[in-house]
């Protein structure tokens, strides 16, 4: 059946062991695969229970719910919300946190459960996503006394994000601010910290460098396990595979149309006014995918000769004038994703999925 995505297991597999490898060798020994952007997938969290990850890491509670049976920790990426504090406690282990008023509700409902929660407190070094911001230090060093006297929670350590909305990258020096402010909490406390997550796979660029500070111990890395690459540059990383997941769509149509719409232009289906390049007369096909199920800028075609035009909610448009031979409907052309990509496509209940090893 298509579209479907084709699942390498097993270079998912090698993908993991590779990047707990390179951590390890850096002295970072907490690694956390994050498995939101294929939604948890069963049979692809299961095969990364065959790495010495530490950490299994998702956003979505829900997706925690799919996991197979494993004993491995389970961290929850997105700021809880106060209304789910439940469900937190529950099925995560360890939760990011940034407010004063969700750590009160987490212990409440860890008490009530019966259980411990861990907990890290973020820290905003200016990507302006989450976490506490950095120049605020008293509201920090209050905050990691609170999640401290709270009886049924465990200050574990700090964390920061970057380059995910900000687009700021990690460096030795907000690298060295974050640390200098979990020194300033350990002082406080007068006690180590046990997890020090310094941010996600656009880390990797520092750490293969050899220029990741001293100190961060744990990685929070998704888009470097199924892609292959770092997010700082978004350079390959040569000791990882870049084709884990393979998007296959099939076309339903081939036909010989002008390149440049016909008649008065007004907004396209999304509400948007695109603009059109006339190349004269082209041999198009459309493939039986749409925006429902990706991200226009998040396909990219493998198979030779096709090019990406456009796409309505159903159909993907295709060029397929250099394409070797004669395209015909049937035909089956594949693509590598974007991180956007994988997300879209996975999301989609109109995706199939298909698994190698």
């Amino acid at each position: 059946m298509y579209p479907r995505l084709v699942i390498d297991l097993e270079k998912l597999r090698q993908n993991g062991q590779a990047l707990c490898r390179m951590a390890h060798a850096a002295g970072v020994d907490q690694v956390a695969f994050v498995t939101k952007v294929f939604c948890a997938d069963g049979a692809m969290v299961k095969a990364l229970l065959d790495t010495p990850c530490t950490y299994l890491a998702d956003s979505r509670i829900e997706n925690f719910r799919h996991y197979p049976e494993t004993d491995r920790k389970k961290m929850l990426l997105r700021i809880p919300m106060p209304s789910q504090v439940e469900e937190v406690v529950r099925w995560a282990d360890v939760s990011l946190n940034s407010e004063a008023v969700t750590l009160r509700a987490l212990d409440a409902a860890a008490e009530k459960q019966g259980r411990r929660h861990g907990v890290v407190l973020m820290i905003d070094l200016g990507d302006l996503r989450e976490g506490m911001f950095f120049r605020n230090e008293p509201e920090i060093i209050s905050t990691a006394e609170l999640a401290e006297r709270l009886p049924s929670l465990d200050l574990l350590g700090v964390g920061f994000n970057v380059t995910c909305y900000g687009s700021v990258l990690p460096t030795e020096t907000n690298i060295g601010v974050f640390l200098a402010i979990k020194e300033k909490i350990e002082s406080r406390l007068g006690r180590p910290l046990s997890l020090i997550s310094g941010g996600n796979s656009s880390s990797l660029y520092l750490l293969q460098q050899g220029r990741l500070p001293a100190g961060i111990n744990n990685l929070r890395l998704g888009e470097a396990l199924v892609l292959g690459r770092e997010t700082a540059y978004g350079q390959d990383l040569p000791e990882l595979h870049q084709d884990v997941i393979t998007l296959e769509a099939e076309l339903v149509e081939v036909k010989r149309k002008p390149t440049y719409p016909v008649g008065e232009l007004g907004l396209d289906a999304f509400g948007r006014r695109p603009k059109y390049e006339d190349r004269g007369v082209r041999l198009r096909a459309i493939a039986a995918i749409g925006r429902q199920d990706i991200e226009l800028d998040g396909v990219i075609p493998i198979t030779p000769g096709v090019s990406v035009v456009g796409a309505s909610s159903d159909h993907l448009i295709l060029d397929v004038a250099d394409y070797e031979g004669l395209p015909r409907p049937g035909d089956v052309v594949s693509f590598r994703l974007t991180y956007s990509g994988v997300l879209r496509a996975f999301t989609s209940p109109y995706v199939e999925r298909v698994y190698r090893e």
